[in-house]
């Protein structure tokens, strides 16, 4: 997660030398300078806590946009993230609460589930599953097809169709372990911890999610 982190130095950076490039504007004007007009009304701005440490820096709002995150669990793409009262440490970036949108590939999402495994749109919002699974001491590939929802914060496939590619009767007998061998329940992989799923969407790209959380921390 350190490209969130790496973005919000990057944010101090431009407003501080935004600060310092205004002030040198200003000193070269010369003569009377007109009061400048009075500023519309604003909205109430968050206070800084009052236990801040000297290392920390306070940011009451963040928004932060990446092409990709990566971490050892996995990896996010075309992510949106806005964030409040959040608190930058060297140590740590800390919000108050987190949403995010982005897009989980179907690798990303495979690779978690096992190996021998690939995910795929399968067409009218339901995702393809492919996987080798062990059904009555014999492994056989079984394709499935299935919905796609948030479900207590994490992915959920349910199968609606299940080929094992063999006969009716092995189908029917085996069915029900090999639906059961292709329902995946499972977090969204590469996502800060702490944060719960709570929209899904099958796409081309991946999986296009959308997630919340209070009090994340994301560790440097």
């Amino acid at each position: 997660m350190k490209h969130f982190l790496l973005g919000v130095v990057t944010t101090l950076v431009v407003l501080a030398a935004g600060v310092v490039a205004l002030v040198l504007v200003l000193g070269q004007g010369a003569g009377e300078v007109e009061a400048p007009p009075s500023p519309p009304a604003s909205r109430p701005t968050a206070q800084a806590p009052a236990d801040l440490k000297t290392d920390e820096t306070w940011l009451g709002d963040v928004a932060l946009t990446s092409s990709d995150v990566v971490s050892a669990d996995g990896e996010l793409v075309d992510v949106h993230a806005s964030g409040t009262g959040v608190r930058f440490s060297p140590k740590a970036l800390v919000a108050k609460r987190l949403d995010l949108t982005a897009t989980a590939p179907y690798d990303t999402v495979a690779a978690q589930v096992g190996p021998d495994t690939s995910i795929y749109p399968a067409g009218g919002g339901l995702a393809g599953i492919e996987r080798t699974v062990t059904v009555l001491g014999q492994d056989i590939p079984v394709k499935a097809t299935g919905t796609v929802t948030a479900d207590d914060g994490q992915l959920l496939i349910e199968p609606q169709t299940v080929d094992l590619g063999g006969p009716a009767f092995l189908d029917a007998a085996a069915s029900a372990l090999a639906r059961a061998l292709v329902t995946i329940r499972q977090p969204v992989p590469g996502a800060p911890k702490g944060m719960a799923l709570t929209d899904v969407r099958v796409t081309d790209a991946g999986f296009a999610v959308s997630l919340s959380g209070t009090d994340v921390t994301i560790a440097r």
